[in-house]
């Protein structure tokens, strides 16, 4: 293809992409009150932006000296053979050494498996302080919102308890608000978690990394604006020199305006608006509103192949 794309995205307003609401700050003195009562830290990061988004605040005011799991979610939406990478960077950083990648939505994930064995290991041979008579475990879980806290919660009840989802699960941001009660995990030994609140930094650093997080959802849509994050994506799509959008949207070729793909998938979805003119005037536009959601559903869900937003 040799049209000409757009080199860069432009800047939007800074502070579109502060989101640190009550709840966040709330949760975060919370989780800081319940660290006397655990062993282990699992910090749970979408691992299409292993970097991009991460709370580094953690490091100082959850993680401590407790045993640290970094897991990467939805590993099946990154090209193969970059989780080699990006373990080689978290480790040589000195950050983390336990770095596991997992899908949550599959029951048999090798990540998933090793997960709680790997929390017992390390539990057992750590000072517990306080805690060192106890004969049960006590897991936190952390990480910004919608990267899957609350499923790897729920797929870790059901693998070891056989038992139903107990923790919320959601696609938009924010679901959960609080630190909740304890999570029994396991019977033998008895091992229970923490679900907590996804919390972001209260700055985004930059404009491509709010970018990011909108366009993986740790942001609600609404926040930056869905035509925003759709155009950000058709940015990132047509640079990386992915055109599988094309024929999602209806359109004969890439194109880089985001008024005209969006009006192409809306006679996709069939779905149009009815509004007045200055002239009083009733006229049939698309939903371009619809359109981008249609279009970021079926990035988030990897209709358009593998992805990955942060250079390895």
């Amino acid at each position: 293809m040799s049209q000409a794309f757009r080199k860069a995205f432009p800047l939007i307003r800074r502070e579109t992409l502060q989101w640190f609401p009550g709840h966040m700050g709330k949760g975060l003195r919370q989780m800081q009150q319940k660290l006397k009562s655990v062993d282990c830290v699992i910090e749970i990061h979408d691992a299409r932006i292993p970097f991009s988004g991460r709370n580094e605040d953690f490091r100082h005011t959850i993680r401590g000296i407790k045993p640290h799991i970094l897991v990467m979610n939805k590993k099946d939406l990154i090209p193969p053979g970059s989780g080699a990478k990006i373990v080689e960077r978290v480790q040589s950083s000195g950050e983390c050494e336990h770095v596991l990648f997992t899908n949550c939505k599959d029951q048999k994930c090798e990540g998933i498996r090793r997960l709680l064995p790997l929390a017992k290991k390390l539990i057992v041979n750590s000072n517990r302080y306080n805690r060192s008579e106890l004969s049960e475990y006590c897991i936190m879980i952390i990480g910004v919102p919608n990267v899957g806290k609350s499923s790897l919660v729920n797929i870790l009840r059901n693998k070891h308890l056989h038992k139903r989802s107990s923790s919320p699960v959601g696609a938009v941001p924010g679901i959960t608000r609080s630190v909740m009660n304890r999570i029994r995990i396991s019977a033998n030994p008895p091992i229970f978690v923490l679900d907590t609140p996804g919390i972001l930094t209260p700055k985004v650093s930059d404009n491509e990394t709010g970018l990011k997080l909108a366009l993986c959802a740790c942001l609600q849509d609404h926040l930056v604006g869905p035509l925003v994050v759709a155009d950000y994506l058709l940015f990132r799509l047509n640079m990386e020199e992915n055109y599988r959008y094309v024929e999602f949207m209806g359109l004969e070729k890439p194109n880089d305006n985001i008024i005209e793909v969006l009006a192409a998938g809306a006679k996709v979805i069939d779905k149009y608006q009815v509004v007045r003119t200055v002239m009083a005037e009733r006229v049939t536009r698309p939903d371009f509103e619809s359109s981008a959601a249609h279009f970021l559903k079926a990035f988030r869900k990897g209709e358009f192949g593998y992805v990955m937003l942060d250079k390895l």
